[in-house]
Formats: C-alpha cells, structure tokens, sequence
C-alpha cells in the first residue's frame, strides 16, 4: 500500500473518532461511526487485515486525536563510540532501545524507563537531539501517525540483560550496524544520533 493512502486513511480516522469525541447530535454521532468504518474497510482491503480489528484498535484513541509519540535513547561508549543496541523478540531485529511514552510520563523519564527495562543499563539523559515526524523519515508503514523523540544518553548503572520485549543486547560499531528494525530506527538516525554524540554543541534536529 502507497503511503499517501495509509496517510488518507489515518487522517479520516482521525476526524472521525475527534468527531465521535465533541459531537452531541445522534445523527452525527451516526455519520462519524460511518466515516470510520468504511476508513477502515478501505484500509482492510489494501493491507489484508480485518476491518474490525481495525476499528477496535482506533477505538482505544479517546479525546481529539493527535500523533503518538515514541522515545528513542541513544548510549554511544566513550571509550570506543560504539552505540547500545537491543534485538526485538517482534521481528528479531536491532534499535535503538525505546518505546511509546506512557500517561504521566515525562520525555526523559520515558527514555531512561524504556532503556532499563529493554538493556538492563540506567542512564543519565544528556540532550533531546531529533524530534522527527515518523511519515519523514523512511520508516515502514504504520496504523499510526507518531513522532519520534531521540535522546541522548549516558550510563550510570546496571548490566546488560534482555527483556521480554529484547532478546539481545550490545554494542556496536555504527559504521557496521546489524540488521535494524526500520519501523523503529534506521541506519541514518543512527549515524545522525553519532554526530550528536561527537559534537554536543549542535541544535537539535526537528521536522
């Protein structure tokens, strides 16, 4: 499926479930409802997924609908400049570790909370480094709109070890990086997050 049509089908569920959320009419209540199904039957039929499951994922959006927003920690050794890497069990690739910032969250309390529970090691964060809107950037195609935060980090503690989330931690060269999970993190953030690393003085990069 193109990304312009996943973008079109993420945009009317996204007016559709806002709608559900403000309006007070039954008959519009009824409209939205309609808009969303048939934004997901349309999205089945490209992708081969089930429209209701679909509808049952959009459903767990309340409130006006904005992007997600996904953290990302990058921890480069200082002895060698290799970078923290952990393997999803998902599809037994290699990221950055990081996730989907939970309520309450802070930024870097999201960051510090997924790399210890993904690696085992505690970190200091030193600097957000990309704020990066996920449709920009070469990323698989995803049901949601998110942006992504990437963060500098230090280690302060802990040991090497996976999760039920990671079976695989280490460090590697980003000159020779393994196979990567692109949905999560590419090659290039990688390499960008590198020049971040060696010269801290730069701005932060944003879309």
């Amino acid at each position: 499926m193109k990304d312009w049509r996943l973008e079109h089908f993420r945009g009317l569920q996204a007016l559709a479930r806002t709608g559900l959320h403000f309006c007070k009419d039954e008959y519009d209540r009824e409209r939205y409802e309609a808009i969303e199904r048939i934004a997901s039957e349309l999205l089945a039929a490209g992708a081969g997924a089930d429209p209701a499951e679909l509808r049952a994922e959009w459903s767990r959006e309340g409130g006006y609908v904005t992007p997600k927003v996904e953290v990302r920690g990058a921890v480069f050794r200082p002895a060698d400049g290799k970078v923290l890497l952990v393997r999803e069990t998902m599809d037994g690739l290699w990221t950055l570790p990081g996730g989907w910032a939970d309520v309450n969250d802070s930024p870097s309390g999201a960051v510090r909370k997924e790399i210890e529970q993904e690696s085992g090691f505690r970190v200091r964060v030193v600097k957000l480094a990309a704020l990066y809107d996920r449709n920009a950037h070469g990323h698989t195609p995803s049901l949601h709109h998110s942006w992504k935060a990437f963060f500098l980090c230090e280690i302060e503690g802990g040991e090497a070890r996976g999760s039920y989330e990671t079976d695989g931690v280490d460090f590697f060269d980003p000159d020779d990086l393994p196979p990567m999970s692109i949905g999560r993190c590419t090659p290039q953030q990688v390499m960008r997050m590198r020049q971040h690393f060696l010269r801290p003085g730069i701005a932060t990069d944003f879309d």
